[in-house]
């Protein structure tokens, strides 16, 4: 199966509405955004891999006020492996209390099912290093 246009609009506004969810702590929602065995792994930042929406949900509680005030995601792709998985690869920007900012890159894979697109893993890799030629 060929992913359509509506299938890819469908996974950007996807991706799109994480960041809405998170910054307004609507956690009752992840079901929205994830299938109910995702795995998300923050491994970069020494949490490890996070199973489930209650793993993701005591997470974010846990950073309280450490959370970023605005996750923003852009630069979006997907795309599809031969033997069908679909993937999307996007950039993170995290405005924090304190006016600063992070940058993240989130590589996830995808489902569709009959509630529609949704995340099944998620890897979460912060970049700390500039380009260096």
């Amino acid at each position: 199966m060929s992913l359509t246009v509506a299938d890819r609009l469908a996974i950007h506004e996807l991706l799109a509405l994480h960041g809405h969810l998170m910054d307004a702590g609507e956690f009752d929602r992840l079901g929205e955004l994830f299938t109910p065995d995702i795995v998300y792994d923050v491994s970069a930042f020494g949490a490890g891999e996070l199973h489930g929406f209650a793993a993701i949900e005591a997470a974010g509680r846990a950073l309280g006020d450490r959370n970023p005030l605005g996750h923003h995601v852009t630069n979006i792709i997907v795309g599809q492996d031969p033997d069908g998985t679909v993937r999307a690869r996007s950039k993170g920007l995290g405005v924090n209390l304190d006016g600063t900012t992070g940058s993240v890159v989130y590589d996830d894979i995808l489902h569709n099912g009959p509630a529609g697109w949704r995340i099944a893993h998620r890897t979460v890799t912060p970049r700390r290093t500039p380009l260096t030629p």
